[in-house]
């Protein structure tokens, strides 16, 4: 059977989309082998090969060799096996060609449309495999349309993405305009490969000053967090084991000529450029400049520290509508609270007067109570003796008493128990997300994250014109 017509059609797809032709020959050997199965009965084994030489399709059919056939499908008798074959024996299995198959037109539209299909997958996985290597990395495009708020950026070979949210705040493309991004992620969908970009991920931020700063890309300095809040500000934390570079002045640049780059491809983000440190609390005191911290409390189990400043500090650690807090705690990854030392203080001296209203307790014992954290009359009760005792470096009959003594005024009412709450928290942030950059693995893609539902599902429902 020549399909010379049709084989050349595949051949020219194969050429200007830039699939490989063993690709193209199997898409056809596997479309009429589905085709063959629908023909001659499914539960027949079938193979179908490719004579290049001559230019068409084989197609053979596998029955076992018996003595008497019961199902004409899959198997044949000896001696109709014999005439084809002189030396097969019964329990063998016999290929025979089928020399005529007889396909209608619609069987060859079926094997048509199976080819085309096993095309445009090709062509689907080598788009993907071309961008999915180059995820993490800038790419330049131009703006082509908008679709639903989004950008349509052609790099060359494909169309990308440019949702509305990763474009920068006050950013307004036109078509024809070039735009450089970040490639933040390729999938694979039920329409194909779609790359999508960024210009609002830190990791642009990253990328950006890897081109502008040598040192970066070389490895003698090394980037080891970033935060944004994209077109206002941005916070990167920067380290250098080589004490003859300065990390920090080597991204500022000559005259700040480095990081304006930085900030003009940015919509004039303002960038601090901060040094990393292993400590957490040294980290925290660059992370919050320019303000100046009284004291750090680290609470490194839920990742959360507590941060003292001074009232005239207050404003420069929170930043104006929280900004400077919320990128420090993306920066370091940790929750930070904002306290001022004022309030602080009035806390823990209204602690003190409240816990000397017990007649046991003098001022030094309260003042040692506030220090480990017993902040009123309520804490005190609910302590225990050997723990109190601890805690006052006494023996534990003293701090038995303590405790009877705060019991029996708790019921005789004879202390004044309603302390007025204050907030002492003057503002809080939790990361939106983790300062630390998350590095991308090496090595192949997991099979199982390498495409999307839909994509799953569409090679689920494919699966029929695929080989066992």
């Amino acid at each position: 059977m020549n399909f010379s017509e049709l084989g050349r059609m595949i051949e020219t797809l194969g050429k200007d989309r830039g699939i490989d032709k063993r690709v193209v020959v199997r898409a056809i050997e596997q479309a009429f082998l589905v085709t063959a199965r629908k023909k001659y009965g499914i539960q027949g084994e079938y193979e179908t090969r490719y004579n290049d030489a001559e230019d068409e399709i084989e197609i053979y059919q596998y029955k076992n060799v018996v003595d008497a056939v019961k199902d004409p499908i899959i198997e044949i008798t000896i001696n109709e096996a014999r005439n084809l074959d002189s030396e097969v024996e019964i329990g063998d299995q016999l290929g025979i060609r089928i020399e005529n198959p007889n396909f209608t037109r619609v069987d060859v539209q079926t094997a048509r449309q199976i080819i085309f299909q096993k095309v445009r997958d090709a062509e689907r996985e080598i788009l993907f495999s071309d961008f999915k290597h180059r995820e993490g990395e800038l790419v330049t495009g131009i703006a082509r349309r908008y679709e639903r708020g989004n950008v349509i950026v052609d790099l060359g070979k494909s169309d990308a993405i440019l949702s509305r949210k990763e474009i920068i705040p006050g950013e307004n493309f036109k078509t024809g305009d070039r735009i450089q991004a970040y490639l933040s992620e390729v999938v694979m969908t039920n329409r194909g490969p779609e790359i999508r970009l960024s210009r609002t991920s830190p990791m642009y931020l990253v990328k950006l000053f890897e081109v502008e700063v040598p040192e970066i890309l070389d490895g003698n300095i090394e980037i080891k967090s970033a935060a944004r809040e994209p077109g206002q500000r941005a916070k990167i934390a920067v380290y250098t084991s080589d004490r003859e570079i300065d990390p920090v002045g080597a991204c500022v640049g000559m005259k700040g000529s480095r990081v304006q780059n930085v900030v003009n491809e940015l919509q004039g983000e303002k960038i601090d450029i901060v040094r990393w440190n292993a400590d957490i609390e040294t980290f925290a005191r660059a992370a919050l400049a320019p303000s100046e911290i009284s004291n750090i409390q680290v609470d490194h189990s839920s990742y959360s520290m507590d941060v003292v400043v001074e009232e005239d500090q207050l404003s420069l650690a929170i930043g104006r509508r929280g900004q400077n807090v919320r990128l420090a705690a993306m920066l370091t990854g940790y929750k930070i609270n904002i306290i001022s030392k004022t309030k602080l203080q009035e806390k823990i001296k209204k602690a003190v007067i409240s816990l000397m209203q017990i007649v046991s307790v003098s001022d030094a014992r309260a003042q040692m109570m506030v220090q480990n954290g017993i902040m009123s009359i309520a804490d005190l009760a609910a302590m225990d003796a050997e723990v109190l005792a601890g805690i006052l470096s006494g023996n534990v009959a003293d701090a038995t008493q303590i405790l009877k003594d705060t019991h029996d005024a708790i019921e005789q009412g004879t202390i004044n128990l309603a302390d007025d709450e204050e907030e002492l928290v003057s503002a809080s942030a939790v990361p939106a997300y983790k300062g630390l950059l998350d590095k991308h693995k090496e090595g192949e893609v997991d099979e199982k994250d390498k495409f999307s539902e839909a994509e799953r599902r569409l090679r689920e429902e494919l699966a029929a014109f695929k080989l066992k």
